[in-house]
């Protein structure tokens, strides 16, 4: 009876062995996914930032337009978290999948052929642009003013409106501009 016993402690202890790698390997993949999804959304931000003059172009980049493969973070990430075997995909152009392996082995124990045994794990971050905004229509009357006449040609900038603040942006004066955060989230994807 004790060795029954025995053998199923060994069998538990195993199993949270088991379990404790797969959550490493769950973490490992949660945050690559999410390092990748970051780094393309500060990517898009300064790209919004270095285009803000040009409002025709803000809805490229918060469709995600402009911004490169950031899997290179991933492979980073998961190396923080003792995982490797990276495997990174864009999900278009706001997403990334990625799934990762552990360096680390379940270890020896009761269960046969677990020893040399890694956990894998996969996750999915998603940039969700948190903004939206309507460009002025074009003065096409005929009323409208020849170029080369007195009047100023004045840059509007459209209000940008953001989950969290509505931003007016002036021309001459970009020193308060949203930051990141502020045009995108980031998150794991449910489901």
């Amino acid at each position: 009876m004790v060795a029954g016993l025995l053998f199923l402690a060994f069998a538990y202890f195993a199993v949270g062995q088991a379990a404790v790698n797969r959550n490493g390997a769950q973490t490992a993949a949660d945050a690559a996914a999410l390092a990748a999804a970051q780094e393309t959304r500060d990517e898009l931000a300064d790209l919004w930032a270095l285009d803000v003059l040009d409002p025709a172009g803000w809805q490229d980049i918060f469709d995600g337009v402009g911004g490169n493969n950031a899997c290179w973070r991933a492979d980073q990430l998961a190396a923080m978290n003792d995982a490797g075997n990276v495997a990174c995909v864009p999900d278009g152009l706001l997403a990334y999948d990625v799934t990762v392996q552990t360096n680390k082995t379940v270890g020896t124990s009761v269960v046969p052929g677990t020893a040399d045994r890694r956990a894998h794990a996969s996750a999915t971050a998603v940039i969700e642009p948190l903004c939206t905004f309507e460009l002025p229509d074009e003065d096409t009357g005929d009323d409208a003013e020849e170029p080369g006449d007195d009047a100023e040609d004045e840059l509007q900038l459209p209000r940008l409106t953001c989950e969290d603040r509505d931003w007016e942006l002036d021309p001459d004066d970009l020193t308060d501009l949203p930051g990141p955060e502020d045009l995108f989230d980031v998150h794991l994807a449910t489901g």
